[in-house]
């Protein structure tokens, strides 16, 4: 069964079908979906839906382009709502330079209080990071200085590059630090010749599928709302590349998915 590590099931754009899309994953072979929040009225909405389907698990955090509504108050609730049993990460969070809506200083001030909020709540990390490479590195290995310095010994991440834009070097240095690179629609698009050099040279034992869902889905229904039935077409496309079969894609990222978020075979 797949594993969808990156979904917006609380978005608009499932208003009116939700329950009845998410009741035919399990068919589609989807067999648990990771709900990512962006905002702080996203976390509420991810929470309700860890609440409601038992095969849907949470990301808590606050998106580069949202920041700016973060407070010390809000902190505080953010802090709590890791807290809730089927929150298995923090997320998704990050540095974004594309959209002009935050400024730099501010996003990376949040993005390393939200890493900082992550260690001291033992979760992985989501990481969103666009147009931002070398800030986002920097603030990364600053939080890895920060932990050894706190907690001894060599520290690395756990979690996930979330739909990974960047080249093979900036890959490796990732997987080096602990991060899984997060695979989604984009591999299937034409203009994805970096995306699939990045997964021709990294193992596919630092690899996880996501959707981004409602957004990026893949060839042949791009520019169409995207959920987690049309991860088969990623997972063909991983196997294109790397010559291998799909089932072993499917049995390698689900297995990287349920270490990545430390769950059991059976939950």
């Amino acid at each position: 069964m797949i594993f969808d590590t990156h979904a917006h099931y609380d978005d608009e754009d499932f208003d009116a079908d939700r329950e009845e899309l998410l009741g035919s994953l399990k068919e589609a072979g989807i067999g648990k979906v990771l709900n990512c929040a962006a905002d702080m009225e996203s976390c509420a909405t991810t929470i309700a839906l860890t609440r409601k389907y038992p095969f849907v698990y949470g990301a808590v955090g606050v998106h580069p382009n949202e920041v700016g509504e973060l407070d010390e108050e809000a902190f505080q609730l953010l802090s709590s709502y890791c807290d809730e049993d089927k929150i298995v990460a923090v997320g998704e969070i990050g540095l974004d330079y594309y959209w002009d809506s935050t400024e730099k200083e501010v996003q990376k001030e949040w993005f390393a209080r939200q890493l900082v909020l992550a260690d001291m709540k033992n979760l992985p990390v989501i990481i969103h990071s666009r147009e931002a490479a070398a800030d986002t590195l920097e603030v990364l290995r600053a939080e890895l200085r920060r932990r050894e310095e706190l907690h001894g010994g060599e520290q690395k991440f756990e979690g996930v590059m979330h739909c990974f834009s960047y080249s093979p070097e900036i890959a490796r240095a990732v997987v080096g630090m602990g991060f899984y690179i997060g695979v989604g629609g984009v591999i299937t698009f034409k203009n994805a010749r970096k995306l699939v050099e990045v997964v021709e040279e990294i193992d596919l034992e630092n690899i996880v599928l996501e959707t981004d869902c409602p957004y990026l889905a893949p060839v042949p229904y791009r520019a169409k709302r995207n959920d987690s039935r049309y991860l088969p077409y990623v997972v063909e496309k991983i196997a294109e590349i790397k010559g291998i079969t799909p089932e072993e894609v499917i049995k390698v990222t689900t297995q990287n998915a349920m270490r990545m978020y430390r769950m059991k075979e059976g939950v």
